[in-house]
């Protein structure tokens, strides 16, 4: 019976497919290897720092309070400048909410979903070819596109929300010295012409606030633990890849304590607010401020991107709209 079994496996096994099989044996023995990971590292395609339109807004920051959340996103922008602003006829254009968690709307862990879609509908209206919206999440990534609202929220309103390909993060290139140097980032966060940023309010345990800034590591891939190893740099050094054009900040209900995952209605504020800016350091400055009584300052990673200039921190020379509906 064995000499039979030899007959067959030689019959289908000649030498030529047998070099094939023992080649992808050391092939595969080659890429469980650290120097493999270091010569993929090095041929692997890069990524460069997003192009950032030169926009101008009529002010530094709008902040409006209201109970239609439609109502006060069109209001938000429009005394910014106008949607148009910010979209031009044909554009591709990525909307970047908080998604990260298995929540309803109502625990104020994720963005709200009105306003998700509330910026979705006028981007198209403004004549976007595609609205692409999308999260790297902590929890489960469909019960969290689901539970959030936002993923209803965003198909009826005509955009087009996926989750990230693992295939499309890229090693980012800085061109200067870089912490973030070769971390992955979604192609798809640099590869646009418009980035529209939609965090929450929320505390955090590590950086004390999540707001504009802390909003963009939903854009890094990869063990994303790592970043927050000296997080109040590497944060600031994402904002400085990505380049938000507009920020928008969901102060409409906010985490007042146990964030940024939440799960306790105690924990939530009804604020009914919602803050806008080119700027995101001025956004989380003000927010900081309002918001929560931080001082800024005190927001490691908001003082560390206002000292590499990547906006600015100071309110009081701001010029700054307040609106009530």
């Amino acid at each position: 019976m064995i000499k039979n079994l030899n007959k067959i496996f030689l019959k289908r096994y000649s030498r030529k497919n047998f070099l094939k099989v023992l080649s992808f044996g050391l092939i595969s023995l080659f890429l469980a290897t650290g120097k493999s990971k270091e010569l993929f590292a090095k041929t692997a395609k890069q990524l460069e720092p997003r192009k950032r339109r030169n926009i101008k807004t009529n002010y530094d920051l709008v902040t409006v309070h209201g109970e239609n959340i439609e109502e006060m996103t069109k209001r938000i922008i429009d005394e910014l400048g106008g949607i148009e602003k910010f979209i031009k006829k044909g554009d591709i254009v990525v909307v970047k909410p908080n998604i990260g968690w298995n929540r309803a709307p109502e625990y104020a862990a994720n963005t709200n979903p009105f306003l998700v879609a509330a910026v979705v509908k006028l981007c198209l209206k403004a004549g976007a070819k595609k609205v692409k919206v999308f999260d790297n999440t902590c929890n489960e990534e469909k019960m969290c596109y689901k539970n959030s609202g936002i993923e209803k929220a965003v198909k009826e309103a005509g955009g087009d929300i996926f989750f990230p390909d693992r295939w499309k993060y890229y090693a980012a290139d800085f061109k200067t010295p870089a912490q973030m140097q070769d971390f992955p980032i979604y192609s798809d966060a640099v590869n646009c012409d418009c980035f529209i940023n939609i965090p929450i309010a929320k505390t955090h345990g590590h950086t004390k606030l999540t707001l504009s800034i802390k909003n963009l590591m939903g854009v890094c891939g990869g063990n994303r633990s790592t970043m927050h190893w000296d997080i109040d740099k590497k944060l600031p050094e994402v904002l400085s890849f990505i380049k938000p054009d507009l920020n928008i900040i969901d102060g409409y209900r906010i985490l007042l304590r146990n964030g940024p995952r939440g799960g306790n209605l105690e924990d939530v504020k009804k604020a009914s607010v919602l803050i806008a800016s080119a700027d995101a350091v001025l956004a989380d400055a003000y927010a900081s401020q309002t918001l929560y009584n931080i001082n800024p300052e005190n927001i490691g990673h908001i003082k560390e991107a206002a000292k590499s200039g990547l906006g600015s921190m100071n309110i009081s020379k701001a010029k700054i709209k307040i609106l009530k509906l």
